[in-house]
């Protein structure tokens, strides 16, 4: 039974969350313990670790993407206690982020021509290009990416982020548990899995990827003595489709706190 669902986007990032409608979301899905793992940024109203949000509890955590040299991933970062480091290699990425959107959505309304609906800022994605895209075009959000912002398609601009090294140290800094997210996302898997040895945790647990052996996590977690961690992923407001149950939850919370 999941009680603990840890990768969790609101509106700060790509979500359709908000602080204020999540634990209604949480209580739908029967679930406890939400962590707030916004892309590149933290949450200020978020005002410790762990808080309390009628009657849920919430992790504030993160989703910072690195460059491992041969691949890019994605860290999550639970328990964030802002350092000034980290805040500001956030406010770097959401400017590069702000200008990268602004240029992805010039290449598409020049190719469409039409004005999408959907302006620069702090915290846009590529899913925020696509649903605009969706909206006046006759092309699905899945089109979207496949003819336009995908990687390799014509409007694709890539983003600056920080070494695997500096956004792992960044994280360790300011987090209480740091761990590799969602590991068969990757081209290279078992390369993202070594990554594992400098870390402390892994995604074991989401609802979506497993078509390769999951055997390969279970091994990185043994071999790195990791914690392994879960969640849906969520972009929408379906919360508890992955995550931990009550004794894997608390494994968590003990080296979060």
């Amino acid at each position: 039974m999941v009680v603990a669902d840890l990768h969790v986007h609101t509106t700060r990032s790509d979500g359709s969350l908000t602080l204020a409608t999540l634990p209604a979301a949480a209580r739908r899905a029967g679930v406890d313990v939400v962590a707030v793992t916004d892309h590149d940024r933290t949450n200020p109203a978020l005002s410790a670790p762990l808080t309390t949000r009628d009657g849920v509890t919430v992790v504030h955590g993160i989703e910072l993407r690195v460059d491992a040299g041969d691949q890019r991933l994605d860290l999550l970062g639970y328990g964030v206690d802002p350092t000034p480091e980290l805040e500001a290699e956030c406010d770097r990425i959401q400017e590069d982020r702000r200008e990268r959107g602004r240029r992805i959505i010039e290449c598409v309304e020049s190719r469409l021509d039409t004005e999408l609906p959907v302006e620069p800022r702090e915290g846009l994605g590529r899913p925020h290009v696509a649903r605009a895209i969706a909206e006046v075009s006759e092309y699905s959000f899945d089109e979207a990416f496949e003819h336009f912002i995908g990687d390799d398609c014509p409007c694709f601009v890539p983003r600056e982020v920080p070494s695997f090294e500096r956004g792992r140290d960044l994280l360790a800094d300011a987090c209480g548990l740091v761990g590799l997210a969602h590991p068969f996302r990757y081209p290279d898997t078992e390369a993202a899995l070594a990554r594992c040895e400098s870390l402390d945790a892994v995604e074991r647990w989401y609802p979506y990827g497993y078509d390769t052996d999951a055997g390969l996590v279970e091994g990185a977690i043994e071999r790195y003595d990791l914690l392994p961690t879960g969640g849906s992923d969520a972009h929408e407001e379906t919360l508890g489709l992955a995550g931990l149950d009550a004794a894997a939850w608390e494994r968590v919370r003990a080296a979060i706190v």
